[in-house]
């Protein structure tokens, strides 16, 4: 029989179970450092499952890589993982098959952390390839100053599908992440810096996973032109105390297609649940959540059919570090809610009116905002301070700990060819021919 704890308690006690629960064994957070020169004088190393003039793991090539090389690898399966460390690895690039990244599959067998991961080697390129069975990460850059991660998927896997840690200025593009037990995607403490150097997440499609998109205490991240969908929660920079550097700061959100996320995952999964993905907090049902955050902008998304809320906003109010837990300057502005009334949110803005100067501006609403006498939603630039609310809070952990879809508010779908919505998974589930691909 369980005990069942209430409200603001609850949230606490779910909050404290991450940092625990998310423990891997990696290399502490170190300097990314500055770039150094690409090379000019490089070879290019091949690797392929037959033949006799290349290297049978790609591993074995790595090893043998100095900076600036290429390493071209050959459809086939690669049962391994792969480590690209130190510096004297800087500038390398692993190219398989940008054309179609599923004929070159790195299979962890869920033996190894890591499908690729990088650490401490700069601008490193990762392109045309498929990761599948890790335990932890897909593909993981730590500790760089600069990385390119494109054309790539990142499928059944451990935690993060296509991961960047302790980095400064990458690139994240024309990548699928899907079926993760926590994000399909993640950029997370970002040092801060005088001279930003920003990353750019573009045409990337995250779906199936408990997160699409997870950013504990990013910065200077812009996230556009792409898809998160069929998640149980869509896109969350959001402020915690187990990472350095919150909150989130400077991000831009902006013109991506945000819907149907509304996975229940905890009603049946394609992964194995973990303590982390099971007690945190974040309602499923939910487009877009600011959770804490500086100077945040979220501009012209299409976010419809998301049960809860289409995009919302709430101050990180039991971090310890009372400064970076306030909303701050955030910015929601011209995004299109409800796909013109044929594709509802359960409701389409959220927010308690928590922190100072954050502001609701020209946005198409189709249904009824929260509060729905829309007193918190100031145009900008927004007041100081803002209008919060304690009833909206307390709304909030409601949404957190009740049982998932108690407080949805179900509209129809419409139909959009090539795709199909995931709430409740069986192993007979297709997600479109689109999305398939």
């Amino acid at each position: 029989m369980r005990t069942r704890i209430g409200g603001t308690a609850a949230l606490g006690i779910a909050l404290l179970v991450p940092s625990a629960a998310m423990a891997v064994n990696y290399p502490p957070p170190s300097d990314p450092g500055g770039p150094s020169k690409r090379p000019s004088h490089t070879k290019t190393l091949h690797v392929c499952k037959h033949g006799k003039h290349c290297f049978k793991t790609i591993q074995k090539a790595v090893n043998k890589a100095r900076p600036g090389d290429t390493i071209r690898i050959a459809n086939g399966k690669y049962r391994e993982g792969v480590k690209i460390s130190g510096k004297k690895k800087a500038f390398l690039r692993l190219i398989g098959n940008r054309k179609n990244p599923h004929k070159v599959v790195i299979d962890a067998g869920k033996k190894k952390q890591n499908a690729v991961f990088i650490n401490g080697a700069n601008n490193v390129t990762v392109s045309g390839m498929t990761a599948q069975r890790y335990v932890a990460n897909g593909f993981f850059a730590l500790n760089v100053d600069g990385y390119d991660l494109n054309h790539l998927v990142a499928r059944n896997g451990g935690v993060y599908g296509i991961y960047a840690f302790n980095s400064k200025g990458g690139r994240m593009t024309d990548s699928v992440a899907y079926y993760n037990n926590d994000g399909g995607f993640y950029i997370g403490q970002t040092p801060k810096q005088t001279k930003p150097k920003r990353s750019i997440v573009k045409n990337v499609e995250s779906w199936g996973n408990v997160i699409g998109w997870s950013g504990t205490n990013m910065r200077y991240v812009t996230i556009t032109k792409s898809k998160f969908f069929n998640n149980g929660i869509g896109i969350v920079p959001n402020a915690l105390d187990s990472e350095k550097f919150p909150p989130a700061e400077d991000n831009v959100i902006a013109d991506n297609d945000v819907f149907w996320n509304n996975f229940n995952y905890h009603a049946g999964a394609p992964f194995k649940l973990r303590a982390s993905a099971t007690s945190f907090p974040y309602p499923i049902g939910v487009g877009i959540l600011l959770f804490g955050g500086h100077r945040n902008v979220v501009q012209n998304n299409n976010v419809y059919g998301n049960y809860l809320v289409g995009a919302g906003a709430i101050e990180q109010f039991l971090l310890k570090q009372v400064d970076a837990a306030h909303l701050e300057d955030n910015k929601v502005i011209g995004n299109k809610l409800g796909l013109g009334g044929t594709d509802l949110n359960g409701h389409d803005l959220f927010y308690d009116g928590s922190g100072k100067g954050n502001c609701f501006q020209d946005n198409v609403t189709t249904t009824i905002n929260e509060p729905a006498d829309n007193s918190v939603f100031a145009p900008c630039p927004g007041p100081n301070p803002n209008a919060f609310s304690q009833k909206e809070r307390d709304l909030t952990v409601k949404w957190a700990t009740d049982p998932p879809e108690q407080n949805w508010i179900r509209h129809p779908h419409a139909a959009k060819p090539g795709y199909n919505a995931l709430e409740h998974w069986t192993k007979s589930f297709k997600p479109g021919s689109k999305v398939s691909k």
